[in-house]
Formats: structure tokens, C-alpha cells, sequence
């Protein structure tokens, strides 16, 4: 009777491991997504600099975007990008960041007389995370839990300088130069040993205690 009744006992336990994500494998569902943002400025133009006062506007919206490591900064004007490019470049500066040498498409024309500073930012996390949507055990479906993978990736995700890397990462240099190469063996072998020197020794007047 009782070997009769259990596909019908383990038919509801199948039931409920099937349910929430599937991480059948050794790489999680969970991976990160990248999401880009075009941020635009434009700024009126005289002759081929900015107009009086807007160096400052730039500043000021720059400050406001809180710009650092991994934004992109880039101008277009309709035609070859060199009008402005001085002062927008020194206000790139302050953080660090050098200007593309192309801008990307962005809605609307450039209209006459203007130049558009492009702030592009990338951003990645992991959607679903965390992710408690699948019974852990009893599983007799070979899934590891359904937030598997979301701790992992979700540090990655937040740890990364440039998100763009996770997409298409950052080309090798095409030639070696073997004095970098060998710097971190150098250090290493020039380095004194722990053991010649360094060491704090007690006094006298200290091994006697209080004597």
C-alpha cells in the first residue's frame, strides 16, 4: 500500500520545486545588466568658444551630475565638434575625464548657434535580485536556489569602476613592454625580508616587569 501511494506523495513536492527561477547550472540566471544613459546640455556659442556665462552653466550642471571615472564626455555641433571643445574640455577636466572624440545620436537637432555637451553613463545591476521565489529543499529538479548567484553579482555589479567593461571589456595594449611586465617581480625581489630587521625587541627595564 505504501509503495502504491508515493508518485502520489512526491507528485506535490514536484509540483513546488518547479516553481520561482531555474539555476540548473554552475552559472546563475542571474547576471548583470547594463544600462546606458545619454545625458545633453546645450550651450549657446560665440564664434567658435561659448558664449559669456555659459563655462559657468556647464559647471554648475556638471557638478550636478557628479561626474567621475567611467562617464563619457563628449560635444557635438552639428559639424565637426570643435566648437567649444576648449572650455568644455577644461571643465571635463576637474574630473579627470579626457572628451570622446565622437558623440553619440541623441533626439533632436543641434539647432544653430548652439553646441551639445553628451554625458554618457552606464549603469548595471541585477534585476530579480534578490530572488527567494524558489522552494530550496525539497528540490528534485537538480536547481540550485533561486537566488543563487544574486550576492556574487550583485557585488560585481556595484564593485566595477567602467560597467561598460562587463559588456565588451578593455582591449590589451598592442605591444608589451617588458620593464612593466617585470615591475611587480622586481618589487618583489628588491623588497628587504621580513626577518633582516624591523622587528621590535623589549628593553631591559620592560622584560623585569615592574622590578
Amino acid at each position: 500500500m505504501s509503495a502504491r501511494f508515493t508518485p502520489l506523495l512526491l507528485a506535490p513536492a514536484l509540483l513546488l520545486s518547479a516553481c520561482g527561477s531555474y539555476n540548473g547550472g554552475v552559472e546563475s540566471v542571474h547576471q548583470p545588466v547594463v544600462q546606458r544613459n545619454d545625458y545633453v546640455l546645450d550651450l549657446q556659442t560665440q564664434g567658435y568658444g561659448l558664449a559669456p556665462g555659459e563655462s559657468r552653466r556647464l559647471a554648475g550642471w556638471m557638478d550636478s551630475m557628479r561626474l567621475g571615472y567611467g562617464d563619457r564626455v563628449s560635444i557635438d555641433d552639428g559639424a565637426d565638434g570643435s566648437t567649444g571643445r576648449d572650455e568644455v574640455a577644461a571643465q571635463a577636466n576637474r574630473y579627470g575625464l579626457l572628451l570622446d572624440a565622437k558623440a553619440p545620436v541623441t533626439v533632436g537637432q543641434v539647432a544653430p548657434g548652439t553646441v551639445r555637451v553628451v554625458v554618457t553613463r552606464m549603469t548595471a545591476s541585477i534585476p530579480g535580485c534578490p530572488d527567494k521565489s524558489r522552494e530550496y529543499q525539497p528540490d528534485f529538479s537538480a536547481s540550485t536556489s533561486s537566488n543563487y548567484g544574486c550576492a556574487v553579482n550583485s557585488n560585481l555589479a556595484v564593485m566595477v569602476a567602467d560597467p561598460a567593461d562587463l559588456v565588451r571589456g578593455v582591449p590589451g595594449s598592442p605591444t608589451s613592454d617588458p620593464a612593466t611586465g617585470t615591475r611587480a617581480v622586481k618589487a618583489l625581489r628588491d623588497a628587504v625580508p621580513t626577518g633582516g630587521g624591523g622587528t621590535v625587541v623589549k628593553s631591559e627595564s620592560s622584560k623585569g616587569g615592574g622590578k
